[in-house]
């Protein structure tokens, strides 16, 4: 049963709300309850909290918006439902009373029953809905934070422990070198382990490095300073320090940068998109040809955009599209070693600009990464 509160200080008026809200045979019962000044008013609503106040713009001690304010503040925020009801018809006072907090407005001589039923149970029911709103908009906010600090907990976890791993793994590698060096075997055979003992700890090593730099990149402030970065140069640096494997692949490396050929970025992080996109082209080649990958900026609907491009072993998207940026999730392991954290990191970083990456890929013939960098 829903309380309704009617404030008019006229008698009569009060007794023809009480008559059209009267409920009809089938319809929901309503409680209500009187209050002749904006005093008796205050006091009601405290005790009762009504549904729906049915509130009289002219009053003996005060009036319908001053006495809309103060129940405001008895009310919690967004809770308040009220209609505003006035005797001279004034546009201006209709809007004064919208603003003020009330659900709607209603004119004396100018509602029959079926209309004032209709405003009174829609205010309620816009009321209900305003407050599940607020409530639900609480319940997520309360359950992103709860996840926030879960995501910063285990980031901090992984942190600790990738950190306190690289001592371990460190001394391991110590301890091997000295085996390999000194160690005798009585059974040749057995001397042949030491390279698989040599690559399991290599693994290792890389793995806990790689997961530390993933958590590393998300521990950084968010507010890094976009900065202009001449592609030509950032190419080049990259391409210094990946110059041990261009040779090694006999690669072929174009650049075209004449369309675009500088934009705004975090330096470092652009640095690090294009050294994973570029590594990855050259560590899954196809193994009948050497390498070319091209590397290409534009601007596309208005976002800077960087392409690279090889004719390596490609992916087959129709089985992995959706796992292509997942953590840990290689391709083709028996073509080279490697985490699967390059592609992840390279994603969330892109990500973290408002940007996307579009790929198009053909088993055997190439990848083209497409990364619209975004405008963030």
């Amino acid at each position: 049963m829903k309380k309704i509160l009617l404030v008019d200080d006229n008698e009569q008026d009060r007794m023809l709300y009480k008559r059209y809200l009267k409920a009809q045979p089938g319809e929901e019962l309503m409680e209500l309850h009187e209050a002749a000044s904006g005093e008796a008013a205050l006091e009601l609503f405290v005790d009762l909290q009504p549904d729906c106040v049915l509130l009289d713009h002219s009053l003996q001690d005060t009036d319908g918006l001053t006495l809309l304010e103060e129940l405001k503040q008895l009310a919690p925020d967004n809770s308040l439902c009220a209609i505003m009801i006035t005797g001279s018809g004034s546009e201006r006072l209709a809007v004064r009373a919208l603003n003020s907090g009330a659900l709607d407005y209603l004119m004396k001589q100018h509602f029959d029953r079926e209309l004032l039923q209709k405003t009174v149970r829609h205010a309620i029911e816009k009321n209900e809905w305003r407050q599940y709103q607020a409530s639900y908009h609480q319940q997520l906010q309360a359950a992103n934070q709860q996840l926030a600090r879960t995501n910063a907990d285990l980031d901090n976890f992984v942190y600790a422990a990738s950190h306190d791993l690289r001592q371990p793994v460190n001394n391991l590698r110590g301890l091997f070198e000295e085996i390999r060096r000194s160690a005798t075997f009585a059974d040749p055979a057995d001397a042949q382990l030491l390279p698989f003992m040599d690559k399991a700890i290599r693994a290792l090593s890389t793995t806990i490095d790689d997961l530390a730099t993933v958590v590393q990149e998300n521990r950084q402030p968010t507010a890094q300073a976009a900065e202009p970065v001449a592609l030509a140069d950032l190419a080049d640096d990259v391409l210094t320090v990946l110059h041990p494997q261009v040779v090694a692949t006999e690669a072929t490396i174009s650049l075209n940068f004449n369309d675009l050929p500088e934009v705004p970025y975090v330096r470092s992080n652009l640095r690090t998109i294009l050294l994973n996109l570029v590594a990855n082209a050259l560590k899954y080649r196809h193994p009948e040809r050497p390498p070319q990958v091209a590397l290409r900026t534009y601007r596309a609907a208005g976002q800077p955009v960087l392409e690279v491009q090889d004719n390596g072993l490609g992916i087959n998207l129709a089985h992995h599209r959706e796992e292509l940026f997942q953590l840990f999730r290689r391709f083709h392991p028996q073509a080279a070693e490697g985490t699967g954290v390059g592609l992840f990191l390279v994603n969330r970083l892109v990500q973290a600009q408002e940007g996307h990456i579009d790929v198009e890929s053909e088993e055997g013939q190439g990848t083209l990464f497409r990364v619209f960098l975004g405008g963030k």
